[in-house]
């Protein structure tokens, strides 16, 4: 039988995804023989994780600090170009590009009925109230293009015809990634290559 803070420690890790069992304890081993200030380390950068992430409160994404994130505050970015995209995740791969210069809306999550995803838990109200806001700054028709930025699947393409739906009457500028991206593929794990072509070639 293994010590109890070694099986506490493999029982939380496999909890992790993609983290089974036996990945989990290699893991709790390998960290067992690294020197203890090491462990105390990444034992405080974890416990910092959810005392130290804000949430922006304008486009929701992570920042370390209450107020706006680094993208929403940075001057140099165009406010009324909003890339809606399903999770921070997705703007990662994006910003790697350096081809987007716009700023970002996280959604939440994607429409899905049979794991739950309703409209009503994403964030299209607080998108459409910031596109109200942005209406009075560019009062000029298009001037404020919302780019739809989700994965090619079915849970994609139902958001995305959901917000057309919704954002329509604020006549504003709708565009969605070109289909460079494969059906059922993750923005996550797209190539740059690939993303700047579907973000260049927006329709």
């Amino acid at each position: 039988m293994l010590p109890e803070p070694i099986k506490n420690l493999i029982d939380r890790l496999s909890q992790l995804p993609g983290m089974g069992q036996r990945s989990a304890t290699r893991l709790a081993f390998h960290l067992l023989n690294q020197p203890a200030q090491k462990v105390l380390e990444l034992a405080q950068a974890i416990k910092d994780l959810p005392e130290k992430t804000k949430i922006c409160r304008n486009c929701f994404n992570l920042t370390g600090e209450a107020g706006k994130c680094l993208i929403c505050s940075n001057e140099k970015r165009q406010p009324n170009i909003i890339c809606a995209v399903e999770d921070v995740l997705d703007i990662i791969p994006i910003e790697r590009t350096r081809q987007f210069n716009g700023v970002y809306h996280i959604l939440g999550g994607l429409i899905s009925p049979a794991e739950g995803m309703t409209p009503d838990k994403l964030r299209v109200r607080e998108l459409a109230e910031r596109i109200k806001k942005l209406k009075n700054q560019f009062p000029a028709l298009n001037q404020i293009e919302i780019i739809l930025a989700f994965n090619p699947t079915t849970e994609g393409d139902t958001t995305a015809l959901y917000l057309e739906k919704i954002l329509s009457p604020l006549s504003i500028k709708i565009t969605k990634l070109n289909r460079g991206l494969s059906t059922g593929s993750d923005l996550e794990y797209a190539d740059e290559t690939t993303l700047v072509n579907a973000l260049k070639f927006r329709h």
